[in-house]
């Protein structure tokens, strides 16, 4: 094929440098493409690509104007098959690497230019180029990836404002050192320490230089005890090998060394020894309460609300400085879901001691997205209960359960965990049940699946126990797989329910938006995952809640590729991370709204991808309405 005159390598090497993955794409490489891919006009309405032109000829990449793929086959799915490339996108991967017909028609919406890379350049470019070739067979983790680091680039500066324990201890020290001689009489030395509400007097000699160090916790066994004589100089009782670390240290290497000698002060010098000032074990507290460890040692000793409530605060700052490391939304939702565990269990204890019902055999259980272990940051509470007991006592056992419950929520609410509005907790006699009443409510629900039962499955059916005897749990989730399997009038109900909502992706622009010019992240994007999933699970008799999991699981039982789940699950995963970012740097007070974005606030990378998620959850909902002839 003919190259591309030396100008328009460099014009065309200047516009795919634009866009992903031409940007990652090794030198070589990329003069490869800019040499080899020569560009095409397309006028509004003419056919780029079809089925019946066979094997492709040509990798496409847009240059400019929009192109519609519109999926061919016998069965209608009109509003699931079509889809708008603009600039910077490339089509048909998937037939060019397989060597097989597209199965979608490409048409020009409007003139459109376009470059054409001959079949034979594009397997000549995955071989040359490991970028090209990783964006070709998993382009949308590729993709993903490369948005966390624009998300770690956001982030970085707001948790740089943050301390945490690599902090240099240069920058913890908050004041100048107190001094006194090694001949300071100890009256003027206990005085000054009184006077200036300090609990550690650091001995300097005249180069400034720590000599010594008297602490609080040494006057009782050296001073009170043994009566000394307070005219007598602070030398003869003062530690006289304080230990000592440069401002380079960081608090990290502080807590450390406080550790491992059991002191509660470190020194801190420069690189001449002369002391720039001292850091307690309180200094390293804040710290230390960001980290996943410390939080969760804090949940687990707090004795009051308000300790639990400094704890919530916590959850939400180390998800902000996680964000920051890179860390992916899965990881980053099961963190948090481990540590609202912890705080609803740490609650649920406190609750217990005051209501003194240490005889009640219950399990606290939670429904949705804690369910799922897929909580974000902004969540109400969906939580239940599982009680067993006498017949002749069942009665009076829920209503003691209900009042002891009652309290719960209104403790986690006071965490940050609002009341839900539609009453989806335990403190609701319709929720408190036992296992027996839990199963025929269920079994209810299977076999009449009226809109209501349809709702109530989506939320209820999505459990486990967090509180209490997983076992019952466990019988739980096995009875309601065995039921709901064999139920396919009610499969085929669930999945009529869950393809009501579509994809928000446009014929003529990229999104379709509400009327406020928003995306709502959770209702059109992560629900649609989950709900596919969730069918997918009962059918296969999958007994995970986690919405990966369920697909993974399943998905291999109803025979979708590796590479297929894996660009599904990258999609979940995107959104939920988009959701994340939304609720931490816009809202961070549980607005209404913090599920939203707006798609033209997005960079190219991120709406990119975010068109690449809705249309695997679109692949997922017409996996579903061809199983069920929907």
């Amino acid at each position: 094929m003919t190259s591309a005159p030396d100008a328009l390598v460099v014009a065309n090497s200047a516009f795919l440098k634009r866009f992903s993955p031409y940007n990652q794409m090794e030198p070589e490489a990329l003069a490869f493409l800019a040499e080899h891919a020569l560009l095409g006009f397309f006028a509004k309405g003419s056919t780029v690509l079809s089925p019946d032109m066979g094997q492709p000829r040509y990798f496409y990449i847009m240059q400019r104007g929009k192109v519609q793929a519109n999926q061919v086959g016998s069965i209608s799915v009109t509003e699931y098959s079509s889809l708008t490339i603009g600039p910077g996108e490339s089509f048909p991967i998937g037939a060019i690497s397989a060597g097989r017909p597209s199965t979608n028609t490409y048409v020009a919406l409007e003139d459109s230019y376009v470059f054409q890379l001959a079949s034979e350049d594009f397997l000549a470019l995955m071989r040359i180029s490991p970028v090209f070739h990783l964006y070709c067979t998993r382009y949308i983790a590729n993709l993903l990836n490369q948005s966390r680091l624009q998300l770690q680039t956001t982030f970085s500066q707001r948790a740089a404002e943050q301390q945490t324990m690599t902090t240099p201890l240069g920058h913890l020290i908050k004041r100048d050192p107190i001094t006194v001689s090694p001949d300071t009489p100890t009256r003027g030395v206990l005085e000054k320490m009184a006077e200036m509400h300090i609990g550690c007097m650091v001995v300097v000699d005249a180069e400034r230089r720590p000599v010594g160090v008297l602490t609080q916790s040494d006057l009782l066994p050296r001073v009170v005890l043994p009566a000394f004589d307070l005219s007598r100089p602070v030398s003869e009782i003062m530690t006289s090998t304080p230990h000592v670390l440069t401002t380079t240290a960081t608090a990290y290497d502080a807590a450390l060394e406080m550790a491992t000698h059991a002191v509660r002060h470190l020194l801190v010098v420069d690189s001449s020894d002369e002391l720039q000032g001292v850091v307690s074990e309180r200094d390293l507290f804040s710290l230390q309460r960001i980290g996943l460890r410390q939080i969760r040692a804090g949940i687990e000793g707090a004795d009051d609300i308000e300790a639990l409530q400094r704890a919530s605060k916590d959850i939400r700052q180390l998800a902000l400085n996680l964000i920051a490391q890179g860390i992916g939304a899965e990881q980053l939702t099961r963190f948090i879901s481990a540590l609202n565990d912890a705080l609803t269990s740490r609650i649920i204890k406190l609750e217990l001691e005051r209501h003194k019902l240490f005889d009640v055999d219950f399990s606290w259980v939670a429904f949705g997205s804690e369910g799922r272990h897929e909580q974000t940051l902004s969540t109400d509470q969906d939580n239940g209960i599982i009680y067993s007991a006498a017949k002749e006592t069942q009665e009076a056992t829920k209503q003691k359960l209900l009042v002891f419950a009652k309290d719960v929520n209104e403790a986690l609410a006071q965490c940050g965990f609002p009341l839900c509005k539609g009453n989806i907790m335990a403190s609701n006699p319709d929720l408190c049940l036992t296992l027996e009443e839990w199963k025929r409510r269920f079994g209810a629900w299977i076999r009449e699946p009226n809109p209501q039962a349809l709702l109530n499955a989506s939320i209820f059916f999505d459990f486990r126990v967090l509180y209490g005897s997983e076992k019952i749990g466990d019988e739980l989730h096995r009875w309601l797989l065995q039921n709901a399997r064999g139920n396919t009038a009610f499969l085929r109900m669930m999945a009529q329910n869950a393809l009501t909502t579509a994809p928000p992706l446009g014929r003529i622009r990229d999104f379709v938006v509400e009327s406020d010019g928003m995306i709502d992240l959770k209702k059109s994007g992560a629900r649609l995952f989950v709900d596919v999933a969730r069918i997918l699970s009962l059918r296969g008799e999958v007994a995970s809640s986690s919405t990966v999991q369920r697909l993974r699981l399943s998905g291999q039982k109803s025979g979708i590729s590796e590479e297929e789940l894996d660009a599904m699950v990258e999609g979940f995963h995107f959104i939920q991370l988009l959701r994340l970012r939304a609720q931490h740097i816009e809202t961070e007070h549980d607005s209404p709204d913090d599920n939203k974005i707006d798609p033209d606030t997005l960079n190219e990378l991120d709406r990119h991808i975010l068109k690449e998620a809705f249309r695997q959850a679109r692949k997922l909902q017409l996996r579903l309405k061809l199983d069920y002839q929907l």
